[in-house]
């Protein structure tokens, strides 16, 4: 029996508009061997870390409220270094949504590309921001956090112009009373992190 693909996950959100073009759900996954110094999300990079979800139910969720957003994000962590189960997912969203869907990678394309499953990623993805974050060269906006990350367009729904409208940050309030500050620049505000038993749990911000 062949097992079914999981993805280990930090934090889910339902509805951003500070993570790309419109209304989005972000999947913030858990695990990423950069270290890039000053990154947001110091919190992800640990691979023990995080909450291992299937691919399947993760789908399941983010289908379900399709009717309710326009896209889908994925950051990190690095999601690229969970290739095969991304694959999975993107394929999942493909097959049943018409679902936009935005990629965060510290990797370059050419990297991206060498990667095994990694065309099979770009080839799903409408957008890829790819890329280190190099603190030195740190302009935060249009969803790049420094100046040295590339925007590829990898299909025609977006263009440089959507991702000018994207606001810089925003400050989600969960239903627990936990404070998530995300977007590209985000201002320093504490964050009260949600209860470890919540699915996902955990607080990010992205690059």
């Amino acid at each position: 029996m062949t097992a079914q693909p999981v993805l280990t996950i930090h934090r889910i959100v339902d509805a951003s508009r500070a993570n790309g073009p419109g209304v989005r759900a972000v999947v913030w996954v858990q695990g990423c061997t950069l270290n890039c110094p000053g990154c947001a999300n110091p919190e992800t990079h640990d691979p023990a870390g995080g909450t291992r979800v299937p691919v399947a139910a993760l789908a399941e969720r983010l289908c379900g409220i399709s009717s309710k957003i326009e896209g889908i994000t994925v950051s990190g962590g690095e999601p690229l270094q969970q290739a095969f189960a991304l694959t999975a997912l993107l394929k999942e969203i493909r097959r049943h949504t018409r679902l936009s869907i935005l990629l965060f990678s510290g990797y370059t394309m050419e990297e991206i590309e060498a990667l095994n499953a990694g065309k099979e990623v770009l080839r799903l993805a409408d957008v890829l921001i790819a890329g280190r974050y190099d603190r030195a060269r740190r302009v935060a906006r249009g969803l790049i956090a420094s100046s040295n990350q590339t925007v590829h367009f990898l299909t025609r729904r977006y263009g440089p112009a959507d991702l000018a409208e994207v606001p810089e940050a925003e400050v989600l309030i969960g239903p627990d009373g936990s404070v998530l500050v995300t977007g590209i620049d985000t201002p320093s505000l504490s964050v009260n992190h949600p209860s470890p038993s919540a699915p996902a749990g955990g607080a990010a911000r992205n690059r």
